[in-house]
């Protein structure tokens, strides 16, 4: 029965992931970025209740992966294509097809998914940004437009070639050859986890002082931190 139980937690996954994805299909941003949390929070503890019932194995591997190209792929894209139509309202021509660049990053997600699944070297690293933490980037975007409201932000984010370059970095990220620290704790030994402890307190504090706005800087943290620990 026990074996079970981590597969239930990654459905749960896939269930807010396609809760989220109607949100974002009707443009409600906060229920969207809300049911895509608890799916990326559910995404988190799936592999570590595998890892402490001694029952991971092949199929909690690939479902794990077809859960996260909807949570952590489908859903940002669908955000990106909303905040591309949202930034150009009276769009004509070719920006009438601008929205659809933002789908890019479902693709890049499932392209990153794939490699992860054959890949033999990213148990205590990764290779390339995780769909998670870039899902965390995007979502990060009308959370920042909805609750923070400040115009020059505002400006920023709307602004289309803003969200071409977020979309070809996202995709960059994704898939580039940059060796990044797993955020998974085997121990709680300082010494073995001090780049972890350290993007942990850092986070808190970011997210007290500029709230959703600290998300990206939480990335780009999570970044040199992974290559400084090297």
């Amino acid at each position: 029965m026990k074996k079970h139980i981590p597969n239930f937690i990654t459905l749960l996954n896939l269930f807010c992931g396609s809760v989220a994805v109607i949100f974002a299909v009707n443009g409600n941003m906060r229920l969207t970025a809300l049911f895509a949390f608890l799916g990326i929070f559910f995404d988190f503890f799936d592999g570590l209740l595998a890892r402490k019932l001694k029952v991971d194995g092949e199929l909690g591997l690939q479902l794990d992966s077809l859960a996260d190209i909807v949570t952590s792929g489908l859903v940002p894209g669908l955000v990106m294509f909303y905040l591309f139509d949202l930034g150009n309202p009276n769009s004509y021509y070719f920006y009438d097809l601008l929205p659809y660049v933002g789908l890019l990053i479902t693709i890049a997600s499932a392209y990153r998914l794939a490699k992860f699944n054959i890949a033999n070297n990213q148990s205590d690293s990764f290779m390339g940004l995780p769909t998670p933490a870039n899902a965390l980037l995007i979502l990060s975007l009308p959370l920042i437009l909805e609750f923070q409201n400040n115009d020059m932000m505002n400006a920023i984010i709307l602004n289309k070639w803003f969200l071409i370059a977020v979309t070809l970095l996202s995709c960059y990220l994704l898939n580039a050859k940059i060796k990044l620290i797993a955020l998974k704790f085997i121990t709680w030994n300082f010494r073995d986890n001090a780049a972890r402890y350290m993007l942990t307190l850092l986070s808190i504090i970011f997210l007290i002082i500029f709230q959703f706005a600290a998300i990206p800087l939480i990335i780009l943290c999570y970044i040199i931190i992974s290559l400084l620990n090297k």
